[in-house]
């Protein structure tokens, strides 16, 4: 009888020590679900667009908070829903607010009439200049360039211009891949 009881014993120990581990497993996911979906964004930036300030292949994180308690500013690195497919996620730098009326000229931005042009220190190098481009930022709306603006796919390119407000998904705030650090 003694016998029997220490085998179950082992039988026992493995189905609770089996329990334990795949509570701490789907602990671990419904964790890690909550933090993708709610709290932060996770992007990898393909191409030169953003460079230098984030470089080919690197990985970021954003805060999806960022936008649900506060407005996007001008100068925001943005995740994104790229407005001409919405299954692509794109990672630009918020350059017009809603109402901004934005003039491109000599490869110089102008905003609302200024006639200085807005400084930008991040920047890879000056766009290479082309035909003057004027654009007015609709209500509820954002404007949206590459650092690298000579080899920048962007709001200048797009079919849809602007990207809606409910479509910015995060703001990005440090680089994790390949190597660590704050994004500015």
């Amino acid at each position: 009888m003694e016998k029997e009881k220490e085998l179950e014993q082992p039988k026992n120990g493995w189905k609770k020590e089996a329990w334990e581990w795949l509570k701490i497993i789907i602990s671990a996911a419904a964790i890690a679900f909550v933090l993708n979906t709610f709290i932060i964004a996770n992007s990898r930036v393909p191409s030169g667009s953003m460079e230098t300030t984030i470089m080919t292949k690197d990985r970021v994180i954003g805060s999806r908070l960022s936008y649900r308690f506060a407005d996007p500013q001008r100068g925001d690195i943005a995740i994104f829903l790229f407005p001409d497919d919405e299954s692509l996620h794109y990672v630009k730098r918020i350059i017009g607010l809603p109402g901004d009326v934005i003039d491109i000229i000599d490869g110089h931005i102008y905003l609302n009439g200024s006639d200085t042009p807005l400084e930008e220190p991040y920047i890879r190098e000056p766009m290479i200049p082309e035909a003057p481009m004027h654009f007015e930022v609709p209500e509820d709306r954002y404007f949206m360039l590459g650092d690298n603006r000579n080899h920048s796919e962007d709001a200048r390119r797009w079919n849809n211009t602007y990207v809606k407000r409910e479509k910015l998904t995060a703001k990005v705030l440090f680089r994790y891949f390949p190597k660590i650090g704050k994004i500015k």
